[in-house]
Order: structure tokens, then C-alpha cells, then sequence
């Protein structure tokens, strides 16, 4: 591995790894405990990157808007336990008021954060292969990241997209489209080698993540701004952190969806 440099390519890998290691086993254990433990890990989130949102609109802290797209937040992922229907709804309800009182900006926020969110505890709370499907998700996710970032800086080459993300190249793309996909393959097959019928929903979901990145990497040029907060050392704010997320979850539901309540490599 390259020795870490002030300003170089892994300047920032140490950080960024400590953080990882403090967050990823909480995520994992909430996730693996399911329940109560799994809605108050998204709702912390979700208000999280409500705060961050209301930031990036412009909007102060004690301004009413910010606290209706927190709490407009928080609000749908309690009705989603009843619901995704309800869960919409109250995405919708807030959202509109946001952007009758403060902007359409500020209300687009809402459901950006929300269906993402809504996702992931739909997933989870599936009774039968929800902590598998859900697993999965956060599998490919996560190995995509890891893939991408390492094989970009390892290996550089030709920007990917440099008018919105300088520093993602196709190689760190391809990698961590390779990458996400295998660890979905190995992880689908159980210790048993490699479930080749798992490659196209790992690939698909790792798709949907990286675009999520590049999206969310398009607001922040637009607005003009490094990172959408400053919640995770290394990694910037929970938008910077959960933007693939955000973007995949949704797939995920519904190709489980699709299978009555298991994605394909795993009924």
C-alpha cells in the first residue's frame, strides 16, 4: 500500500477507516437485532441528515421549516411501521408544507432522505428474509465503497464524471462494480464458493449506489460545497455517508417486491 501523505491519494484513509470501525459494527448489530433497535438506528439518521438538509437549504436552526423536515421524517418512518403507504403519505404531507412555506429546494429533501429510509426498514421488517435481503443490500453497498475508493486510488486513471465528482475515475467505478457484485455472489452462496445467480442484483444494486453518489455529489457542486456535513470524520455528513443507500434501498425493496419478500439469490 502506498505510504499515507499529506494531501496525497490516502490522506484521508486513516480517518475514514477509524470511523468505519466505530459505526460499522453499531449499524451491523442494530441491523442483526432488528425491531426497535433498527428503527431507532434509522430514525437517528434520519433526523440526522434532516438537520443537514435544512442546513444546505439555508435554513437556521430554529427555523420552523427545519423542524418540519426533521419531524416530517421522523414522522413517516412511524406511520412506515403501518405501512409503506402511510409512510408516502407522510413523506408527501411534509414535503408540501416544507415547499409552500420555505421552497421547493428545501421540501425536495424530504422524500430524498425519506423513500431511501423507508426502504430499509420495510427490508428489514420483512418476517422471513428480511435480515438476509437487507444484509445483502448493506454487502454490496459497502463493498462498492471500499472497492471503488481503493481500486481508483490505486489504479487512477480517466475521470468518471470530473464536472461533478473530480475524484472518481472509471477504474474505481468498474472496481467497485466488480467487487460489489462478487461480495454479493459469495455471500449469496454461503460459504459454499460463489452463487453466480447473484450477480445481477449485486451489479444492479451496486448501479443504483454509485448513481445515488454521483447525485448526491451533483447537489453538492450545485450548492457549492465539499461535503453535506461534518457528522462523520473522514467521510462528511450522513448525505456523504448513506447516498447510496438512499438510492439502492428502494431497488432493493423492490426486487423483494417482486419475489413476495425475498430478493432472488436468497428464496
Amino acid at each position: 500500500m502506498a505510504p499515507v501523505q499529506k494531501g496525497g491519494r490516502w490522506a484521508d484513509f486513516g480517518v475514514r477507516l477509524a470511523s468505519a470501525m466505530v459505526l460499522g459494527p453499531i449499524a451491523l448489530l442494530c441491523l442483526w437485532h432488528g425491531g426497535l433497535a433498527w428503527t431507532i438506528f434509522i430514525a437517528a439518521a434520519l433526523a440526522g441528515m434532516g438537520l443537514e438538509w435544512a442546513k444546505l437549504a439555508a435554513l437556521g436552526l430554529m427555523d420552523a421549516g427545519t423542524w418540519l423536515i426533521a419531524g416530517g421524517l421522523l414522522a413517516a418512518l412511524a406511520l412506515g411501521h403501518f405501512g409503506l403507504i402511510l409512510g408516502f403519505a407522510a413523506l408527501a404531507l411534509a414535503a408540501g408544507g416544507v415547499g409552500l412555506s420555505r421552497g421547493w429546494f428545501a421540501a425536495a429533501g424530504i422524500p430524498y432522505a425519506g423513500v431511501g429510509a423507508l426502504s430499509l426498514l420495510w427490508l428489514r421488517l420483512q418476517p422471513e428474509h428480511g435480515l438476509y435481503d437487507t444484509m445483502f443490500l448493506v454487502v454490496v453497498i459497502w463493498s462498492t465503497d471500499i472497492g471503488a475508493y481503493l481500486v481508483g486510488r490505486l489504479v487512477g486513471g480517466k475521470k468518471l464524471a470530473p464536472k461533478i465528482s473530480p475524484g472518481k475515475t472509471w477504474s474505481g467505478s468498474i472496481g467497485g462494480l466488480l467487487i460489489g457484485g462478487l461480495a454479493a455472489a459469495m455471500l449469496a452462496a454461503r460459504g459454499h464458493g460463489v452463487d453466480l445467480a447473484a450477480l445481477p442484483a449485486g451489479f444492479a444494486l451496486s448501479v443504483f449506489a454509485q448513481a445515488g453518489d454521483l447525485l448526491e455529489s451533483w447537489i453538492k457542486r450545485k450548492l457549492g460545497v465539499k461535503d453535506s456535513g461534518r457528522t462523520i470524520p473522514g467521510h462528511g455528513g450522513l448525505f456523504d455517508r448513506l447516498d447510496g443507500f438512499l438510492a439502492a434501498a428502494p431497488v432493493a425493496a423492490i426486487l423483494a417486491l417482486s419475489v413476495h419478500g425475498g430478493l432472488p439469490l436468497w428464496g
